[in-house]
């Protein structure tokens, strides 16, 4: 429904996929739903931070990369091997950047949503200190580094002069991120708590424009569901997260597209081509003898965010009227989605 053909999933599951028998059971899921599914391994056993996982053999049973999302890893000598192996395997490995050491409250920005809950929240330090970290690493060892879901100015300077420097890295931006601020926080409550949190407007607009200049050359859901029940929780208790793949194209077309911030296929490149050739995937291109993934969308007509296909609804963008009718998508030539 949200125009999209080709999945890489993350590997902070329950259970985490860092062995073969549950990366087995995650594809075969995958080959029944319709489309292009791909999954990252686990970086460490058990996303517990200590020993790595087998990662030629997990790579050698089909994995698309390595991560711990959600999960930052703090022992800079296995992040170092890590890499090291992840290079010698041609796939990209993605770091989660948040330092727990600088949080008291996850999931709120320390600001003025931490100030209006009474709480500590999470300051941008947090993930700054892990970046800086991780880049001079992608530097040292040529590793394909992804720093996820990016959310503050400093670390999309980072990543810019990592690049200029001939690093080899990139950096995903989430729609929320590039949409909205820690008023959002403010004014939906747990529905717009994810790690990390949504931080001040320049923030926003520094995401926008590493977007542009490509700084930031992948554009990910973060799609994260959660059930009513434990997002009605204390902003303290409540997990963090939001849905996010039936709303993506429509706030890339909103915010980066009809504000003058991408053109068109810019925004192709971010979503589409720039994670397939990431990954080593085909896709993210319209050409004879391709792979015939597409989708058909109305780019000016408008929708209202109001029930989700996906089994939850924890999004703080209901209610509102966005651009960017799906109407089909076709994946490998076979229509798996059309509009009632």
């Amino acid at each position: 429904k949200g125009g999209f053909t080709q999945i890489v999933l993350m590997a902070n599951t329950k259970p985490c996929v860092d062995n073969e028998d549950t990366l087995s059971y995650v594809l075969d899921k995958g080959k029944e739903t319709g489309i292009h599914i791909a999954s990252c391994v686990n970086v460490t056993k058990g996303m517990a931070g200590k020993e790595l996982t087998d990662m030629e053999r997990l790579s050698e049973r089909g994995a698309a990369g390595f991560t711990d999302d959600g999960i930052p890893l703090l022992n800079e000598e296995l992040v170092r091997e890590a890499m090291e192996r992840a290079k010698k395997l041609h796939k990209p490995i993605s770091f989660h950047e948040e330092n727990p050491a600088f949080i008291v409250n996850n999931g709120i920005n320390r600001g003025r949503a931490s100030a209006f809950y009474h709480i500590g929240g999470s300051p941008r330090e947090a993930e700054t200190d892990l970046v800086k970290r991780d880049l001079e690493l992608a530097l040292l060892t040529g590793a394909d580094v992804v720093i996820q879901h990016i959310s503050t100015k400093e670390a999309v300077e980072l990543v810019r002069r990592a690049k200029e420097k001939g690093a080899s890295v990139h950096a995903e931006a989430t729609p929320h991120h590039f949409t909205l601020t820690e008023e959002a926080a403010i004014e939906k409550g747990t529905l717009a708590k994810m790690n990390p949190p949504l931080r001040e407007e320049t923030d926003r607009l520094a995401i926008i424009e590493g977007l542009k200049d490509g700084t930031i050359d992948l554009i990910a859901t973060d799609h994260a569901p959660h059930s009513r029940e434990e997002k009605d929780r204390p902003v303290t208790e409540a997990p963090s997260g939001i849905i996010g793949l039936e709303t993506a194209l429509s706030l890339g077309i909103r915010e980066l597209v009809e504000k003058g911030h991408l053109t068109w296929p810019e925004l192709i490149e971010r979503m589409s081509t720039s994670p397939c050739r990431l990954y080593g995937l085909e896709g993210g291109r319209v050409e004879e003898k391709a792979a015939a993934d597409l989708v058909l969308f109305h780019p000016q007509e408008r929708w209202t965010v109001s029930e989700f296909t996906s089994k939850s609804s924890n999004s703080p963008f209901i209610g509102e009227s966005l651009p960017g009718v799906v109407y089909y998508t076709i994946c490998g030539g076979r229509i798996v989605y059309k509009k009632a």
